[in-house]
């Protein structure tokens, strides 16, 4: 009989070997900007910070389910910037209509995906590579490529202005909620030990009675979910559907999962090390935001594409590393 608890605890114990490197240089870029800049630790910049950030968290734990069952979702960058036009045109019926439409415009994407990955067996690069296209050529024919402004009238507007409970922004907080309900999911749940099995093994979990099919469906479902609400954060925050917005996003959300730890080629992988994956990339571009403002260095917004490849780049160079070590250890 397999014994289930010695694999979870060698599985816990890879995980935290691999995210480690995350945490620690998260934690040094914080000691260094609190060192070098009056400002940094201050509340405005902290809630601005975690405000525009929410985002890319949200965006990359869906990814990080994705990349779990050794898939990939390219589709996420442009179904954010769909969605977030698609609450702009719902915004006038208010955040209660806006919110769960533009979530549930990205959940339909992502079930999408799901049905050409799983039904087609179309390979998952190609499928959400299509999707990836449709939504964004959607996003620019549904707005005429232009951005489309939010109602100000309607409480659509306290999404991205106001706070909850007077102490942090709305998207915080519900990307924080989000981030538990999916650690626990993952760790907690039959389901989410199905999704890492899936990724550490297909064939092997088929033959072990376990739901590939529901996993993978779940996977993908979610990624466009979480994506759907990026994009009402989007519009919510910048105040406007933004339809040539996301571009990008998907290796950004890659960058911060694989950052994170979570190998690419699945079944091994943490949530709170891919929103610390996703924190540290945005607090390199904080940093360098603080540095502009002291004239030390004058770096453009183009810039961050640069540092986002070279980080993906680094830490798949490790990971092989690691893996070709483990392998060599094994044998």
């Amino acid at each position: 009989m397999l014994d289930t608890s010695a694999f979870d605890l060698r599985r816990y114990l890879q995980g935290s070997t691999h995210s480690i490197g995350v945490w620690i240089a998260l934690v040094i870029l914080i000691l260094f900007g609190l060192l070098r800049y009056e400002n940094f630790g201050g509340a405005y910049n902290i809630s601005s910070f975690l405000n525009y950030n929410a985002m890319f968290i949200v965006i990359s734990v869906g990814m990080c389910f994705v990349i779990l069952t050794g898939g990939i979702d390219l589709s996420v960058g442009s179904v954010a910037a769909f969605t977030s036009v698609v609450a702009a045109y719902l915004s006038p019926y208010g955040i209660q209509i806006a919110l769960p439409g533009a979530v549930a415009a990205g959940l339909a994407i992502g079930g999408l995906n799901a049905f050409f990955v799983v039904a087609m067996r179309i390979p998952p690069f190609i499928a959400t590579l299509a999707t990836m296209l449709g939504a964004k050529g959607g996003a620019l024919v549904i707005s005429g490529a232009q951005t489309i402004s939010i109602d100000w009238e309607s409480n659509f507007t306290k999404m991205g202005l106001e706070k909850a409970f007077g102490v942090l922004p709305w998207t915080i907080v519900i990307t924080f909620v989000l981030v538990v309900a999916l650690w626990i999911v993952l760790e907690k749940t039959s389901l989410g030990r199905t999704v890492l099995a899936v990724g550490g093994g297909e064939d092997a979990s088929i033959m072990m009675g376990l739901s590939v099919t529901k996993a993978k469906i779940f996977v993908y479902t979610l990624s466009g979910g979480c994506a759907g609400l990026a994009g009402v954060f989007l519009a919510s925050g910048f105040g406007a559907g933004q339809p040539l917005e996301g571009v990008g996003w998907e290796l950004s959300a890659i960058a911060s999962v694989v950052v994170g730890g979570t190998l690419l080629t699945g079944g091994l992988g943490s949530v709170p090390a891919t929103v610390a994956g996703a924190l540290l990339l945005g607090l390199v571009f904080n940093i360098l935001n603080f540095e502009n403002g002291r004239g030390v260095i004058s770096l453009s917004a183009y810039w961050q594409m640069v540092i986002r490849g070279a980080f993906l780049f680094v830490v798949i160079v490790f990971q092989s590393r690691v893996a070709s070590s483990s392998k060599e250890g094994t044998v």
